[in-house]
């Protein structure tokens, strides 16, 4: 899949646990469930999002998903194929 170079993340909800409705600048929208991804990492930097409160702190900022002062952010092609 194409990922167009000028689409953004234009907004985010949270659906449940660590899923996120995404919804693309294109009209695209997507759930991304990040709960395997923070599950398997050895980081405890990383880990610390599966913690509920910490995990829906997060905010788009210029278009891209970030959490904290951009502690977590995905590159916006993985989450518009919705692989992590």
């Amino acid at each position: 899949m194409t990922v167009p170079a000028e689409v953004y993340v234009e907004r985010a909800r949270h659906v449940k646990d660590q899923a996120l409705r995404l919804f693309f600048s294109n009209g695209r929208q997507r759930t991304v469930d990040f709960g395997p991804f923070l599950a398997g990492s050895a980081n405890p930097h990383i880990r610390a999002f599966l913690d509920p409160e910490k995990f829906a702190s997060f905010a788009v900022r210029d278009g891209d998903l970030v959490w904290g002062d951009w502690e977590l952010c995905f590159p916006i092609a993985d989450l518009y194929r919705g692989r992590i």
